[in-house]
């Protein structure tokens, strides 16, 4: 295609990310794709160094610090015909008018879910293993325990429980198929042979609360999972279980949970918590049965271009007039993160 024929884009995000979404090879290919300033990041709108490029833009490449695409944003690029999201969910920045306008939305979500998934199934087979309990008795006590305290030690035919079938849900289900455990699945949204097919057991919510020895989350943050593992589910919880949270923090209430793992009643492995970060003195730093992490497990580093290459792709189908791999519609978005 010619250069005069090929789109006008323009970056709108925190400008930090830009170099790890888009390494040479790939800057190349995005600017033999589209009409481009490298050098240009949006993060306002309104700022009137970025107006000119901004009244030309056909696309929109957007990551993390991207500001509210909303009508004021649309006013400024009036030609606007697709965002291309080099991150995940983009419930929260998208407003009504891009849906109304009939702008085309695609999201490397299934790109960063690969991360999380990869994250999860480390901490599952870890928990399993009771090697972060272990680590913090041979950090204190300096030798080994007894072989008396690996009765309840090991991965053979452990239950799992996944809470919610999301991208990442199911990407954890995949990876877990090797391995012999037990396999658990709550989704309101899925039927019976559904999970089935994902290799999970269907299994209503308490049910697989109370008979999980790992539980790990991957539901949306929505209004209706708001708070969905309160005091009575989480109490639910078999004593010595483990409890991953690699969603968001809203879906369990803070302080029930905090009451658990204070109780050391439970374990938990948590790359999310609410607040987030947690306070300076909550207890949960120094609890031995709890592995934080600060909100790692979702793409960071070298994976970012896993992220932009999703972007580069995608811009290639439409430049080529063909549907996009992971274009979101605005239903979508009411019970996915």
């Amino acid at each position: 295609m010619p250069t005069s024929q090929l789109p006008r884009a323009v970056f709108a995000m925190d400008p930090v990310h830009l170099p790890a979404l888009f390494p040479p090879r790939l800057m190349a290919r995005l600017t033999s794709l589209a009409r481009l300033d490298p050098t240009l990041v949006v993060q306002d709108f309104a700022d009137p160094r970025a107006a000119g490029a901004l009244a030309q833009a056909e696309v929109l490449i957007t990551g993390w610090g991207c500001p509210p695409v909303d009508t004021e944003a649309l006013a400024a690029a009036p030609g606007l015909r697709a965002l291309l999201h080099a991150a995940g969910s983009v419930r929260g920045w998208v407003g009504d008018a891009v849906w109304e306008r009939g702008i085309t939305v695609s999201s490397a979500v299934d790109a960063n879910a690969v991360p999380v998934a990869e994250y999860t199934l480390a901490a599952i087979l870890l928990a399993g293993k009771d090697a972060f309990g272990l680590r913090e008795r041979f950090r204190t006590e300096h030798r080994f325990p007894a072989p008396a305290g690996f009765a309840t030690v090991g991965n053979h035919g452990r239950r799992i429980g996944i809470i919610g079938a999301s991208r990442v849900g199911r990407r954890v289900l995949e990876l877990l198929r090797p391995f012999d455990f037990t396999v658990t699945l709550h989704d309101p949204y899925i039927d019976d042979a559904q999970a089935t097919a994902l290799g999970a057991v269907p299994l209503p919510l308490d049910e697989l609360l109370r008979t999980a020895d790992i539980v790990s989350l991957h539901a949306p943050d929505t209004p209706e999972t708001y708070r969905m593992l309160d005091r009575r589910r989480l109490a639910l919880i078999h004593d010595g279980a483990v409890l991953v949270n690699t969603s968001r923090g809203a879906l369990v209430d803070p302080g029930a949970l905090q009451d658990e793992l204070v109780s050391k009643r439970i374990s938990a492995v948590l790359d999310v918590t609410e607040p987030e970060p947690l306070p300076a003195d909550s207890p949960l730093y120094g609890l031995p049965n709890v592995f934080l992490t600060p909100h790692i497990a979702g793409s960071l580093g070298n994976e970012l271009e896993r992220l932009g290459r999703t972007v580069v792709d995608e811009l290639t189908l439409l430049c080529a007039g063909s549907p996009l791999a992971y274009a979101v519609r605005r239903a979508d978005l009411v019970n996915s993160a």
